[in-house]
């Protein structure tokens, strides 16, 4: 299980086949308020509103007509549901995807909408994940874990690629981290193409599975707090784990309310609606505004599916 910049170049083609590269903007407003220059990765653009899509795809191309015929199983919190449903719909491969009970019904009824059997169960993610591994042992469905598939993690790379071909100067590139996929995906594009580019994760201190992980070299279990959705994951995974090991430069850890101000400041500054997990990275530069001030950065708006709440703490 590993992941190669030669892989996500050739995931590249796979994505492209059925997305187009999302734009990439810097808004002279959120550069005045943030005192760096900041450019948006718009993956809240696609089809399914979030990055995780490119991975589905680039999943379900490697698969076998015999695999695919047979189905996967997975279990998310939302976006890479929406992913699954997305990517079994254009390959025409049945799709399961367990979510937790209190998963955002929005989410769930989109990955429903796209094709997919959404199963609710469970309080939360470490359950739903349970509950999918007893699905594929009955079914003989393949089990798709949302951190550990190779795949997955080389079409996310593709986004990274986009960047450092648009912007090959960059100071820093943020990247919201919920199970590392998104990290792990930057540091090994990044280490190939910018190796000057400081790759930097950012989680939620409500949910600190993988800044833990990553801090003490091992994968940890950790209390699944967060109100950000795209960030809610109690666990580190191996492989995301090994790749930000070796390539994050820091791993920065900021409060749920400071993720609301981030997306505050998108949405007046940016004209951009981000979801919780699509606003981290910017709450992670307005953390160590002293370290980012006068810098090249990009932050990843990795989705824009805000819920309801969410919505309404912007107020």
């Amino acid at each position: 299980m590993n992941l190669s910049f030669a892989d996500v170049a050739a995931a590249r083609d796979v994505v492209y086949r059925h997305l187009p590269p999302t734009p990439m903007w810097s808004y002279p407003l959120l550069d005045s308020a943030v005192g760096a220059t900041v450019f948006v990765k718009h993956e809240n653009v696609q089809p399914v509103g979030a990055f995780k899509v490119r991975g589905g795809l680039a999943l379900l191309e490697s698969m076998s007509p015999a695999e695919r015929a047979r189905g996967t199983v997975s279990y998310s919190t939302g976006n890479h549901a929406q992913s699954m449903a997305f990517a079994s719909a254009a390959y025409g491969a049945p799709c399961r995807v367990v979510m937790p009970a209190a998963a955002s019904l929005a989410k769930a009824n989109a990955a429903s909408a796209l094709g997919a059997e959404v199963i609710l169960h469970g309080p939360d993610l470490e359950a739903a994940q349970r509950h999918a591994e007893h699905l594929a042992e009955s079914t003989g469905a393949r089990l798709v874990s949302p951190g550990d598939t190779p795949e997955l993690l080389a079409g996310v790379g593709t986004l990274y690629l986009e960047i450092l071909e648009a912007e090959p100067d960059l100071d820093a590139i943020l990247v919201p981290v919920g199970s590392g996929t998104g990290a792990g995906a930057a540091a090994v594009v990044a280490r190939e193409l910018a190796p000057k580019c400081r790759v930097v994760g950012v989680q939620s201190d409500a949910s600190r599975a993988a800044y833990d992980s990553w801090a003490a070299g091992e994968l940890v279990d950790r209390p699944n707090r967060t109100r950000v959705d795209g960030l809610a994951t109690g666990r580190g995974f191996e492989l995301p784990q090994r790749l930000m090991r070796d390539g994050l430069s820091d791993f920065l850890l900021v409060s749920d309310d400071a993720i609301i101000e981030a997306q505050r400041l998108m949405a007046t500054r940016a004209h951009t609606l981000a979801e919780g997990a699509g606003a981290a990275a910017l709450a992670g530069v307005l953390s160590r505004p002293d370290e980012f001030a006068g810098k090249r950065v990009a932050v990843v708006c990795t989705g824009g599916n805000a819920n309801a709440a969410e919505l309404a703490a912007l107020g």
